[in-house]
């Protein structure tokens, strides 16, 4: 997977605002208090949901396959297996319906490879390894697991084929990076493979994450890191690119990007990068300037990135999902350097 690619997170919103084209490509998500409050019907929802939300899994591939080659990127959004691995729900997950999982799984898989589309994961933010808390560390540790499963199912396992991985937050800045190295020690190799770590607004920093880049790949979330620096627009020819290439050992790198959202900073000129120091001393708290934006509406950004994209590929973070990373595609396609 050499090809540049942009791509987005979890859930489709239909361009249209078709309620049933939204309603077939997202999963469904009952909680699992709420099956489990069904008692004796209690697993045969649970067959009817997870069978449901394979059928989605299906099209939302399908989907992403249909775009042009810049946009074959997606990431599918956690917890879809409902309690696939919680005590719970131990007696719904049936031998018969864990095969059927594999099954479709390794089918969906397969047709992600077929038409090129690369693939990711993000655990809920309390998946971490640096804490002090032992407890959350082995939730962790099993959350992490359950991904590095499915991504087995799905047909992926070794170092990041097709571009795989299960992306995660660093965690309590406090116990600092040999924190995060002795939660690394933790992780078994079959997931390591599959692992990449990104920077944060507070905690981990771009340059916290390197020193742990050879043992993990690193992932760069340029607003993450334009918060934590106070201002930072990393660009393509800074060193650490070289770094972070590095800690993806071959495999073309994976990134994410969003911008300070459009009614926290109204009127902002979208030909101009934001400028945090200026913003900062004009009143806006770093904490409203980390909000995800609804589109890709800085041009200037949407420069940077597609400079970026002659070495990573980009999941965009955005709230509109899928119009603005088809936003950010267009603008890349319009520059005509990377056309469809």
């Amino acid at each position: 997977m050499d090809a540049p690619r942009i791509g987005y997170c979890c859930t489709f919103v239909s361009p249209s605002g078709d309620e049933a084209e939204q309603r077939a490509r997202n999963f469904r998500g009952p909680t699992i208090a709420s099956i489990v409050r069904l008692g004796a019907a209690a697993p045969e929802k649970l067959e009817a949901v997870i069978a449901e939300n394979l059928d989605i899994l299906d099209r939302q591939i399908a989907t992403v396959a249909a775009l042009p080659a810049l946009e074959r990127l997606f990431r599918i959004q956690s917890g879809f297996l409902i309690g696939w691995s919680h005590p719970a729900l131990a007696a719904g997950w049936t031998p018969t319906l864990r095969g059927e999982v594999e099954r479709r799984l390794a089918r969906a898989g397969a047709a992600a490879r077929a038409a090129d589309v690369r693939l990711s994961m993000h655990p809920a933010q309390h998946a971490i390894l640096a804490t002090t808390r032992p407890e959350a560390l082995d939730n962790a540790l099993r959350d992490i697991a359950e991904h590095t499963e499915i991504f087995a199912m799905l047909g992926y396992s070794g170092w990041h084929p097709h571009g795989a991985c299960i992306n995660i937050h660093g965690g309590a800045g406090s116990v600092g990076v040999d924190g995060l190295r002795a939660g690394l020690d933790r992780v078994p190799q079959a997931a390591l493979n599959l692992l990449s770590i990104e920077n944060d607004e507070t905690s981990f920093g771009l340059d916290d994450l390197l020193r742990v880049g050879e043992r993990v790949a690193i992932l760069i979330d340029f607003h993450h890191h334009w918060i934590h620096s106070r201002g930072e627009w990393l660009q393509p020819g800074d060193p650490r690119v070289s770094a972070l290439q590095a800690s993806w050992n071959g495999v073309r790198p994976l990134a994410h990007i969003s911008v300070s959202r459009e009614n926290v900073i109204p009127g902002h000129c979208p030909d101009t990068l934001p400028d945090f120091p200026a913003l900062f001393d004009s009143g806006h708290k770093a904490g409203h300037l980390r909000g995800h934006s609804d589109m890709m509406w800085n041009r200037a950004v949407n420069d940077l990135m597609r400079a970026h994209l002659s070495w990573c590929d980009i999941e965009v973070e955005a709230k509109a999902k899928n119009l603005a990373s088809r936003q950010l595609a267009d603008h890349c396609r319009a520059a005509e350097v990377h056309p469809a």
